[in-house]
């Protein structure tokens, strides 16, 4: 990884957090540190204690995700991702999607390399989420690969009147709608999915499905047809689409 510099114009900092900073970047790029990363998701995107717009940040997490340790790899970009999609959505940080063009360049190729070379389901997911979040074309990809990896939605009824929270299940526990309250138990009634047929699917559902196939992920497929089938409340047994709403769910900052 390049040596980290403090000359590059950007925003100003106060000596102690940008000392905080690169040290928490050199950690987190020198192999497993946990608590690095942890601390780097509490101060930059959680309560935003550091500046993400610090000229450290996006380039570092870039030579991160170039590098060839998967693990670090993968971290640098579920990181980067999640901060360009929190950024857009602030006043102070919108433009910094396009003032660090070049390494959200790379980050994004370097999440597509690294997608078509993971072999764990959920590495893979994770890796499907940091490519749409690095794109920055939607909003909600966090919510939807959540419940691919979690192989659970909790979802409101799109009834007007909101008759309804439910549990949407895809997985090893099978694929149905449930009551909130009741789906972990085997005795309570539940309504089959229904998945989206793939020679149907279009717009993002049908680019990730191909994806996953092409990939080599074709139990990460299924589960997608899944997402963006339909799924039945369990109060009013209306239908209704469950990417739809997935992406309802989603409330900018």
């Amino acid at each position: 990884m390049p040596k980290m510099t403090t000359n590059s114009p950007g925003p100003r900092t106060d000596d102690a957090a940008c000392g905080r900073l690169k040290v928490l970047l050199e950690r987190a790029a020198g192999g497993r540190d946990d608590q690095a990363w942890s601390d780097l998701w509490t101060e930059l995107y959680h309560n935003g204690s550091l500046d993400v717009a610090h000229p450290l940040v996006l380039p570092t997490l870039a030579d991160m995700a170039d590098a060839g340790n998967a693990d670090t790899a993968a971290s640098a970009l579920h990181l980067a991702g999640a901060l360009l999609v929190q950024a857009d959505q602030r006043h102070e940080t919108r433009n910094l999607r396009r003032r660090y063009a070049p390494d959200v360049t790379r980050l994004l190729g370097a999440a597509n390399r690294w997608r078509q070379t993971t072999t764990d389901r959920n590495d893979y997911c994770h890796l499907l989420e940091a490519v749409l979040n690095l794109e920055g074309d939607i909003h909600w990809a966090e919510d939807l690969i959540w419940g691919v990896v979690s192989e659970e939605y909790e979802l409101e009824c799109p009834d007007p009147d909101g008759c309804a929270t439910l549990w949407v299940i895809i997985g090893e526990r099978g694929f149905f709608s449930a009551p909130e309250d009741h789906a972990h138990c085997d005795d309570t009634e539940t309504f089959p999915l229904q998945p989206a047929d793939p020679r149907t699917l279009q717009g993002l559902g049908r680019r990730l499905h191909d994806l996953a196939l092409t990939d080599g992920h074709e139990d990460v497929a299924r589960a997608l047809t899944y997402a963006f089938g339909e799924a039945t409340c369990p109060e009013c047994e209306q239908r209704f689409s469950i990417a739809e709403q997935i992406a309802a769910r989603f409330t900018p900052f």
